[in-house]
């Protein structure tokens, strides 16, 4: 079966780049989306706070999918619901299988990569114990109270500061659950800041930064958990251990980018970002491959994943029209002192407009900074930053007027102001 537009996974990234290939023109697209809705995560996160840089206006999860499953509808883009996707390959052939249609072998002009990412679990955690019931991925915990209407314990300690555990360490508390404790590796938290205000410090809800779970008690269901702080190398300091009796461990540990289909289709892949390697364009390394979203970076905000991902759209579509400029000359970005990742990974200045926004993450919690771009020894664009921190995304805009086409990489770093 051929299609010009061949898009994986129905979530916000998904939905934006399918829809903003139809406005250049793109007809024949249809979206593979595994469960049994569109929307992906956001149908569990009932939270508002979603849809502000977008809409102007605050939405909650389902509310900002619901728009945009509105308007695919109202496009008539063709998806279906319980795809697995099971095989992709670089000449942009692509089987899914699902109840209806069994397995199905389709032919793409060009291929979006929205899977998004996934929840690290315990397997992938250095915790020594049994392992009882009562220990759950913050997600899943989420989708358990929020879609299924199952709550999963009364008393609760949450490992990690990420947003989905700020957000459930809240919602446990409102749905009556004491959260005893949450305890973060690392001496900063991974979320944003408006979570850590509203979702622990507004609910009395301690947090322990440099602390982990050293110890997991209980052998039916949990009984308790110990905790201890740990030292520059992330190791527990003897005496310093808390135990606290809970029935509920939830574990908010990072998000890791779904990319197994990328790496079978021979996408070249970022070791730090654990994504597809992209250019200004959200072109992989394969020609008419094009990647969004959390499958590329985890985002902060679902606004920047439909920005990032509309991008991607309008890039594959000009890619099927034949209109879009592969000058072969990139100009390459490169994370310094203080940065952790730039996004895009390089620069074709001849799909560029007026400038180039460049995405980060930091590596540290820094004030009274200075976000610098340089190239050829030569600061191209600068931003003064009164608060940096890792789990806040950063946006650089550099005019195009600024970059040398002929000039060497562009290196990003922290400075002191």
């Amino acid at each position: 079966m051929q299609y010009e537009l061949v898009v994986i996974g129905g979530g916000p990234a998904g939905l934006a780049a399918a829809l903003e290939a139809r406005k250049e023109g793109i007809a024949k697209i249809v979206i593979l989306e595994r469960d049994k809705e569109l929307g992906g995560i956001l149908q569990q996160c009932i939270h508002n706070g979603f849809g502000l840089h977008q809409f102007k206006e605050e939405l909650t999860g389902p509310e900002y999918a619901g728009r945009f499953i509105e308007m695919v509808q109202k496009e008539g883009i063709e998806y279906k619901l319980g795809a697995m996707v099971v095989s992709v390959n670089g000449e942009k052939e692509i089987a899914y299988v699902n109840a209806e249609d069994g397995l199905v072998t389709l032919q793409a002009k060009a291929i979006v990569l929205a899977m998004g990412c996934r929840e690290r679990p315990r397997g992938a955690l250095s915790i020594p114990g049994p392992r009882p019931a009562g220990i759950f991925t913050a997600g899943t915990a989420q989708r358990f109270v929020n879609m299924e209407g199952k709550m999963i314990g009364k008393r609760v300690v949450i490992l990690g500061s990420g947003d989905i555990g700020l957000i459930m360490a809240r919602r446990m508390t409102l749905e009556g659950a004491k959260v005893e404790v949450v305890a973060e590796l690392m001496p900063y938290s991974g979320g944003l800041t408006r979570n850590i205000v509203q979702c622990l410090e507004d609910f009395n809800i301690p947090l322990k930064l440099s602390h982990t779970v050293t110890e997991i008690h209980g052998t039916d269901r949990v009984t308790g958990v110990t905790i201890a702080k740990v030292d520059a190398n992330r190791k527990s300091i003897h005496g310093t251990q808390v135990t606290y009796e809970c029935d509920t461990l939830l574990l908010s540990v990072g998000l890791v980018p779904e990319n197994e289909l990328s790496e079978q289709a021979g996408v070249e892949m970022s070791r730090v970002t654990a994504g597809p390697i992209v250019n200004e364009s959200m072109a992989t390394s394969i020609e008419g491959i094009f990647a969004c979203g959390n499958v590329v970076h985890v985002h902060d905000l679902v606004d920047f994943v439909t920005k990032e991902s509309q991008r991607a759209g309008a890039a594959a579509a000009r890619y099927i029209q034949k209109r879009l400029t592969v000058s072969g000359e990139s100009i390459h970005t490169e994370p310094k002192h203080g940065v952790r990742y730039v996004i895009p990974n390089t620069i074709d200045l001849s799909n560029v407009g007026e400038s180039i926004e460049l995405f980060m993450r930091v590596t540290d919690i820094f004030r009274d900074v200075k976000l610098v771009a340089m190239q050829d020894g030569k600061v191209i664009r600068e931003v003064t930053k009164k608060h940096l921190a890792p789990g806040e995304m950063e946006k650089l805009v550099i005019p195009i007027k600024n970059i040398l086409s002929t000039g060497g990489e562009i290196t990003v770093m922290v400075k002191e102001a």
